[in-house]
């Protein structure tokens, strides 16, 4: 079936359908990551967006469902340059196709995502139309343009969890996985719990909660719009900001929950949580032209000088120039030299703008984890 991806800018792609029938519109972005699709597609961060892989072959080790970061898909349409029909992995469980299908998601192959790729980089980030119908790519391109973006969108509400919860509290999700034989097993146990963390849901992935249990947290995920005192009722020894999707400008509740949490405990955020983190200081953020999506993104630690290879999904970044003195940028991106961490000089906080969990992407950072149990440790 046919299928027209068109841009708010009069740009236009046409290809094949695959998955899902019907229309969607949303932010369209590119991820640069080899591997990983499932991961990417249950990523809660990309809620309100059209995904472009820019790999060209995509499909190839089918879905299953111990990759997911969350319990469904989030993107609203998905665009590659060629769907591979038959997977060819002991752990698939259904094609790329079914798998959309299933989650009635749209999407298209057959696409220049090479030429795609550069015309965003040029242009910047823009609204998208992804459609089967039989309508014009004129049409197409008005929808886009009278659609919803990500700018002032508060997707957080969609994504986090509507109650409190414990995470694994029978140590049952979080085991690390090997292959023995050719099946997937768990190692046979987890180190005990050291510390009890209140970890914000603002649209957390899996393995964030996995690899915290993995390094001795235990666990309670609140929503996202949980206030400090009901928070620091709970008793925890430390708080964990999440990632999550849309605009953090738009999250005034969560700005003040964090304000209030500063001083009283121990904090670390990661992307979305690095950014309202920013707020919480009395900072700003600004768009990205294109964002940061993939898992090659090089950041350099200003204290050490070393380099990390990290996987990143945002489109947001914090200003520098808006940050109080009593913050300090601690890691910039080698590629356009934007904030990538931050601490303060005074409180137990610190962020990174990246994804120390990877879940597709390389483990350089996963040490924050440790670091963050560190923090919390030298404070008794």
């Amino acid at each position: 079936m046919h299928a027209i991806l068109a841009l708010e800018d009069g740009r236009f792609f046409e290809g094949e359908s695959f998955g899902a029938t019907g229309a969607r519109v949303g932010e369209i972005c590119f991820n640069t990551a080899m591997t990983g699709y499932q991961e990417v597609l249950t990523d809660p961060s990309y809620r309100g967006q059209i995904v472009a892989m820019t790999y060209p072959l995509i499909g190839n080790y089918g879905t299953n469902s111990l990759d997911q970061e969350s319990g469904s898909p989030h993107v609203r349409g998905f665009v590659i340059e060629e769907l591979s029909e038959t997977p060819s992995n002991w752990r698939s469980e259904m094609s790329l196709d079914e798998y959309l299908r299933k989650w009635d998601i749209p999407g298209v192959q057959r696409i220049d995502t090479r030429a795609l790729t550069r015309h965003l980089r040029t242009r910047g980030a823009m609204k998208a139309c992804l459609t089967t119908e039989e309508i014009s790519p004129e049409e197409a391109t008005q929808r886009a343009i009278e659609g919803e973006g990500v700018i002032g969108m508060d997707y957080v509400r969609d994504v986090s969890t509507p109650e409190v919860y414990q995470w694994d509290p029978n140590d049952e999700l979080s085991k690390p996985w090997t292959v023995a034989n050719g099946n997937e097993t768990n190692q046979p146990s987890l180190p005990p719990i050291r510390f009890r963390i209140a970890a914000y849901d603002y649209g957390i992935k899996q393995n964030i909660l996995r690899l915290l249990r993995q390094k001795g947290f235990g666990v309670t995920v609140v929503p996202a719009s949980t206030t400090a005192e009901e928070v620091l009722a709970l008793d925890p020894d430390g708080v964990f900001l999440s990632n999550g999707p849309g605009d953090p400008a738009a999250l005034p509740y969560a700005h003040k929950a964090v304000r209030d949490l500063m001083g009283k405990t121990p904090i670390f955020g990661i992307c979305l949580g690095h950014q309202i983190l920013g707020f919480a200081f009395g900072g700003s953020t600004f768009k990205l032209r294109f964002g940061h999506r993939g898992a090659n993104q090089p950041v350099k630690d200003l204290k050490s000088g070393k380099v990390a290879i990290t996987a990143q999904n945002h489109g947001f970044a914090v200003d520098p120039e808006s940050l109080p003195s009593n913050v300090e940028v601690t890691h910039i991106n080698l590629n356009d030299g934007t904030v990538e961490g931050m601490r303060h000089k005074e409180l137990p906080i610190f962020s990174v703008q990246y994804h120390p969990e990877a879940a597709p992407g390389p483990h350089d950072a996963s040490y924050f984890f440790g670091q963050f149990a560190d923090l919390i440790a030298g404070l008794r």
